[in-house]
């Protein structure tokens, strides 16, 4: 097959990604929406509309912020396909971004290439299966595993995974370029330090952790092109 071919294959392909997954966030959007409402009229318990449409602004514009931020950013790291798929599953930061970003590495693809396209919509598509059928064991399992998920002695390792998770995915992420990453980590860590109540507004800090990031990243781009010269 020609590489004229292959384009024009990929874009085929990639017009149909956008068609299916926007009929799929159509679809995943009314169901959110609607089924809450749906349930509040068979059971006779709807809420007060004004209080509700308070309620949603006030959440809506929490996070909004983030929700433009985790589309600028991971857009262009899982192509049409990946993006649609991590969106509607969810659970992007602690499992679909590694997930795709570990593939790509595996199979040497380039970010915004058809090849890195194609491995995070099946990478994507693969977690988010797991996903399904480890919490569908969960479920059947949870009340017969009742009593040993609840004893005393296992509470402090639950109180560290969230922690081990994120250390463990971040150190991946810190070693591509400490340059990068410890000025952000140490000017990020001091504010949340200095200002504890940060600490519930993680979405929002994304902006500021992201801008000193990408700050660093075109002062050392500039500096490696004036050393080259």
């Amino acid at each position: 097959m020609s590489d004229l071919e292959k384009n024009a294959a990929f874009e085929a392909y990639n017009q149909k990604s956008h068609t299916y997954g926007r009929i799929a966030c159509i679809i995943t959007l009314a169901m959110l929406i609607g089924a809450p409402f749906l349930m509040g009229f068979y059971l006779g318990a709807m809420p007060d509309m004004a209080g509700f449409v308070r309620g949603f602004l006030a959440v809506g514009l929490v996070w909004s912020v983030s929700c433009i931020a985790e589309y600028l950013v991971y857009t262009p790291m899982l192509g049409a396909g990946g993006s649609y798929l991590a969106f509607m599953t969810g659970n992007l930061i602690n499992m679909k971004i590694p997930c795709a970003v570990n593939a790509r590495d595996m199979v040497g693809a380039k970010a915004g290439t058809p090849e890195n396209e194609i491995i995070s919509t099946l990478s994507i598509a693969t977690s988010s299966l797991v996903t399904v059928v480890v919490l569908a064991i969960g479920v059947v399992m949870l009340i017969p595993l009742q009593p040993i998920l609840q004893a005393p002695a296992l509470q402090p390792a639950f109180d560290c995974v969230v922690p081990a998770l994120f250390g463990a995915m971040a150190y991946k992420y810190y070693r591509g370029n400490l340059k990068i990453a410890l000025p952000t980590l140490i000017v990020m860590g001091t504010l949340f330090i200095l200002v504890p109540s940060l600490t519930g507004s993680t979405s929002f800090m994304i902006l500021p952790s992201g801008a000193i990031a990408i700050g660093l990243a075109l002062v050392l781009n500039k500096k490696s092109k004036k050393g080259a010269k």
